[in-house]
């Protein structure tokens, strides 16, 4: 294997699991020679839910948590390889996320846990991780990571484009043919979705968004939820489970809703809260990409797509990489970046006093 080579590891706010990619980042695009899935079982991922919020001894049950985190983020870095034959010493650095638990840019903290000296124990690879401390520093939000390198991806000049990335939490780049890359978090995406089908089905996601698409919208409780200032207010800005939350979705239901409306309902606000996003924001978009878990909710991307027309909407996919696979790449891109020196913090989209290199790194 030649070439420049880079794994990146996710696990994102929908805490589904691991996504883990080893990238070539040798052109101006990335070619993935090698990818996999491997999904959260419950006992980890009611862990890391717990620690969203306060709770006893929560220092301890994040340091373990993180470590735990960092044998599966190993175990997975060592899959890829093995699966595209790539020995260790082949790849320059990991980039890893690790798992963010809080994210309060308006205290000026967010916290994402994985032990990065551990992974590079364990991989016998450089580290790259925490990449929101250095941004928050400088005043910014920390938040989101990706629009940079959705610029070096996505951007074209003959068009003015939307990056919408469809994660626990939704978020959007704006990629104008004239003037700079913005981005910000634009409220919830699946994580108040798949919090209630969990509730009401056992389920984990709503497959395809069909018991969604089997309900009536509660036009009274969408209202309810919308009239919530995050959506009013003007970028930057950036969000997590610590305001899109159960005890937030509680205190909009009236009492009495049936589950299914509720869930319909949960969905309209998903795709109103983007399309309204790019409506006030991102003026004459004529197309928007979409990624993350959520380009698998067809009924939520039909709906999307009626809000946001004429704009096209499509996969990233038809533009090299499958959404899945958009936000781990990102963080192999952002190791390189950070090897190099290289400025990926915008402070267009987050806030701060300017751009940083972003990330800590580990030697292996």
């Amino acid at each position: 294997m030649t070439g420049e080579l880079y794994l990146g590891l996710m696990s994102g706010t929908s805490l589904d699991g691991v996504d883990a990619v080893l990238a070539d980042l040798s052109a101006a695009k990335p070619r993935l020679v090698a990818d996999l899935h491997r999904p959260f079982d419950a006992g980890l991922r009611n862990q890391l839910l717990a620690l969203n919020a306060p709770g006893a001894n929560e220092l301890e049950r994040a340091a373990l948590a993180g470590s735990e985190l960092s044998r599966r983020y190993a175990s997975a870095a060592a899959e890829v390889l093995a699966r595209s034959a790539t020995a260790a010493a082949q790849v320059r650095a990991i980039g890893c996320h690790g798992q963010t638990v809080r994210h309060r840019p308006d205290r000026g903290y967010s916290i994402q846990i994985g032990n990065a000296a551990l992974l590079a124990e364990l991989t016998g690879i450089r580290v790259v991780a925490d990449f929101r401390s250095r941004d928050l520093a400088a005043g910014g939000q920390g938040a989101p990571l990706a629009p940079a390198f959705h610029a070096a991806v996505f951007a074209t000049q003959g068009e003015d484009r939307v990056v919408l990335n469809l994660g626990g939490i939704a978020n959007l780049t704006w990629l104008p043919r004239t003037g700079g890359v913005t981005g910000f978090d634009t409220g919830p995406g699946n994580c108040l979705l798949d919090l209630w089908v969990s509730t009401c089905l056992g389920k984990a996601h709503d497959a395809g968004g069909e018991w969604a698409a089997g309900g009536g919208v509660l036009p009274g409780l969408l209202d309810r939820m919308l009239s919530d200032p995050y959506f009013a207010a003007r970028p930057p800005k950036s969000t997590g489970r610590d305001l899109f939350n159960e005890p937030w979705l509680r205190a909009k239901l009236g009492g009495g809703e049936e589950p299914r409306a509720v869930q319909a309902t949960l969905l309209e606000l998903t795709a109103r809260s983007v399309s309204d996003a790019i409506a006030g924001q991102c003026n004459g978009a004529a197309r928007v990409i979409v990624c993350g878990g959520g380009a698998k909710n067809h009924a939520l991307l039909h709906r999307i797509a009626e809000l946001t027309v004429p704009a096209a909407l499509e996969s990233s996919g038809r533009h090299g990489i499958e959404p899945q696979l958009v936000e781990a790449s990102a963080f192999a891109w952002l190791a390189k970046q950070a090897l190099e020196g290289r400025q990926a913090g915008l402070a267009s989209v987050t806030g701060a006093r300017g751009p940083r290199v972003l990330g800590a790194i580990y030697p292996g």
